[in-house]
C-alpha cells in the first residue's frame, strides 16, 4: 500500500482496519483511541509516528504489540511462518475443514448420482426437471468447495478438489507438529546443557564423573532423536507444498484462482493469537517505554533486570555461566559500563535509566521494537545521545522502529518516513523529508509551523495550533480536523476524505491539499 525509502521493501508488519475502542461505564459509549488504521511497516525502517497528545500514538504501538488487544482489523506480522508457531487459529480451520470436506463429499456424491439419473434418461423423456435438480446440485458442489477455498486462504477450482484439499490441510497438520518438535527441542537442549555443565563442575573437581557422563549421553540422546523428527517433518513438508505449487502452477490461468490468491496471506494474524502464543512472540516484538523512572523495578539490580527478558523466554537458566556474559555485553552495546551490573535503577541517572530499559529490550535480540516516547523525559542534552544509540543499535541489529513521539524536530533525524496522526486516524504518511519539505494536510503544516526555531534569517513565525482535540468518543462527522483547520469549507463537515497517494509514496487524507498537483 504505501511505499518507502528502499527499493522492493519486504513489510514486516501490515495493518488492516485496526480499530481499537476502550467501554466506557455509560452502556454503548466508547473511546475510539485508533479508528480504522491502515499501515504497513517495512524491514530495518524507522517509520516515525507523530501528533499531540491523545490522538492514539501510544495506543497504536501497544495494540500492534497485542498490549492491548484490538477491537477489530488485522495485524499480519512476517517475522515468522505459520509454521513456527502453529496457532490455535490455524487448528481451528482444520476443524472447521473437516467438516465442510464431509459435507462437500455429501454434495458430490447427490451430484454425481444425480448426473447418473440424468445420463440415463431416455431419449423423448422430458428431462426438464431433472436437469434443474442436477445444475442446482452442481451449483451447491461448487459453492460448498469455494467456501472451504475461501476459509483454507485461496486456491482453485478443480473438477476433483480431494487432492487439493488434502494438501493444504496436510501442510497445515505437519507445521503444528513441527511447531510442537521445536518447543520439545528447545526443553532437551537446556536438560542437555545443565547435564554438560554438571559433568564438567564434577570433573574439574575431581570428582567422579559416570554418573554425570551418563546423564549427558541421554540428554544427547534425546536431542538428537527430536531433531530426526524435525528433519522428517521438514522433508514431508517440502513434499507437501511442491504439490501446492505444482496445483498453482497448472490453475495459474483459471480466474476462480486469481480471485481466490487474494485471500492468501503467510503472515501470523497477531490479533487472532490466544495469550501463550503471543508470549512466544514476545521476543520480535518489544518496547522501549517513556518514564525511565517508573518503568524500572526498583528492588532490581541492572543485572536481574537486563536478564529477565531472556530468563523468561528460555535462552538461559539462571545458574548458566554464559547468562552474565551476555548481560555484559548487552550493557556494553546500550552504553553501560560492566561494573554497574549489581547497582540499583535509584543510582542513575535518567539518560541512564532509559539505556537500561534500552538494553532490556535489546537482551532478547527482537525484530520490532516500539519507541513510545523514547526521549521525551530527558534532557535536551541528553536526547541526541540516546537518539544517535538507537540509530547505532539499528544498523547493527537490523531493527525495525515505530518511533512515537510529539515533537516533529526530534523524528526529523531518526526516521525513514513519517506518519501523521489526529484523533485515531493517520492523515499523512510520507518519507521523512517529503514530510517536511511538502506537507500536504493542513495539520501537518501546523505542526511545523509550531516548531521553534533559532534560525533569525528564516523570518518564520511561530504559529500555535488553536482548540482542542474533539472528544474521541463522539468525532466529528466528515473530517475529524475540520473543527480547527483554516481551510474549511462545507465538504469538510460531512465527508470523510479518502486516503489517496497524491504524489509518489505520499498519502493523505484530505479535500483541500496543500500544494496538490492540480493546485501548483
Amino acid at each position: 500500500m504505501q511505499g518507502s525509502t528502499r527499493s522492493n521493501p519486504k513489510p514486516l508488519l501490515r495493518i488492516s482496519n485496526l480499530k481499537q475502542y476502550f467501554p466506557l461505564k455509560t452502556k454503548g459509549l466508547y473511546v475510539k483511541a485508533n479508528d480504522g488504521v491502515t499501515l504497513d511497516i517495512y524491514e530495518g525502517e524507522t517509520l516515525g509516528l507523530v501528533g499531540e497528545s491523545g490522538c492514539g500514538k501510544s495506543t497504536l504501538g501497544r495494540t500492534i504489540l497485542q498490549l492491548y488487544r484490538q477491537t477489530d482489523g488485522r495485524t499480519m506480522y512476517y517475522g515468522k511462518s505459520l509454521d513456527d508457531i502453529a496457532p490455535a487459529y490455524v487448528g481451528n480451520t482444520i476443524r472447521t475443514l473437516d467438516k465442510r470436506k464431509a459435507q462437500l463429499k455429501e454434495l458430490e456424491s447427490k451430484r454425481d448420482t444425480l448426473q447418473k439419473e440424468y445420463d440415463g434418461m431416455p431419449d423423448g423423456q422430458p428431462k426438464y426437471a431433472k436437469l434443474n435438480e442436477l445444475n442446482q446440485a452442481k451449483k451447491q458442489a461448487n459453492d460448498a468447495f469455494l467456501d472451504m477455498a475461501n476459509l483454507i486462504g485461496g486456491f482453485i477450482k478443480v473438477d476433483d478438489t480431494a487432492p487439493v484439499v488434502e494438501a493444504y490441510t496436510k501442510v497445515y497438520h505437519l507445521s503444528s507438529r513441527q511447531c510442537k518438535l521445536e518447543q520439545k527441542l528447545a526443553s532437551a537442549t537446556l536438560d542437555l546443557d545443565d547435564a554438560t555443565f554438571a559433568r564438567d563442575t564434577a570433573s574439574k573437581a575431581g570428582k567422579n564423573t559416570s554418573g554425570a557422563e551418563s546423564r549427558v549421553q541421554k540428554a544427547q540422546s534425546k536431542v538428537d532423536e527430536i531433531q530426526k523428527e524435525i528433519e522428517d517433518v521438514k522433508q514431508e513438508l517440502r513434499q507437501a507444498r511442491a504439490e501446492i505449487d505444482t496445483m498453482r502452477v497448472q490453475y495459474k490461468d483459471d480466474p476462480e484462482f486469481q480471485r481466490l490468491e487474494g485471500y492468501r496471506d503467510d503472515g501470523i494474524d497477531l490479533a487472532r493469537l490466544t495469550y501463550d502464543e503471543i508470549r512466544l512472540l514476545r521476543s520480535d516484538l518489544q518496547m522501549i517505554f517513556q518514564d525511565p523512572y517508573s518503568s524500572l523495578n526498583p528492588r532490581m539490580t541492572v543485572g536481574q533486570i537486563i536478564s529477565e527478558g531472556m530468563l523468561a523466554h528460555n535462552m538461559f537458566k539462571k545458574n548458566d555461566e554464559r547468562l552474565q556474559e551476555r548481560i555484559i555485553q548487552v550493557m556494553e552495546e546500550a552504553g553501560l559500563q560492566s561494573y554497574f551490573i549489581h547497582r540499583y535503577p535509584h543510582q542513575f541517572s535518567g539518560g541512564q535509566r532509559q539505556r537500561i530499559g534500552i538494553a532490556r529490550s535489546l537482551a532478547v535480540r527482537p525484530k520490532f521494537v516500539v519507541c513510545d516516547e523514547a526521549v521525551s523525559a530527558l534532557d535536551v542534552s541528553i536526547q541526541s545521545q540516546i537518539i544517535n544509540l538507537l540509530q547505532d543499535l539499528k544498523e547493527q541489529q537490523n531493527l525495525t522502529y515505530l518511533f512515537i513521539t510529539h515533537d516533529l524536530s526530534v523524528v526529523k533525524y531518526i526516521s525513514d518516513r513519517i506518519g501523521v496522526m489526529y484523533l485515531g486516524n493517520i492523515v499523512e504518511l510520507a518519507e521523512s523529508q517529503e514530510i517536511f519539505s511538502h506537507p500536504m494536510h493542513p495539520y501537518t503544516e501546523a505542526l511545523l509551523n509550531a516548531i521553534p526555531t533559532t534560525d533569525v534569517e528564516s523570518n518564520k513565525e511561530l504559529q500555535i495550533l488553536e482548540g482542542d482535540i474533539p472528544s474521541p468518543v463522539n468525532p466529528p462527522k466528515g473530517c475529524k480536523f475540520h473543527t480547527r483547520c483554516k481551510y474549511c469549507t462545507e465538504v469538510c463537515k460531512h465527508v470523510e476524505p479518502e486516503w489517496v497517494e497524491a504524489a509518489p509514496n505520499h498519502f493523505v487524507a484530505c479535500h483541500h491539499m496543500l500544494g496538490a498537483p492540480e493546485e501548483k
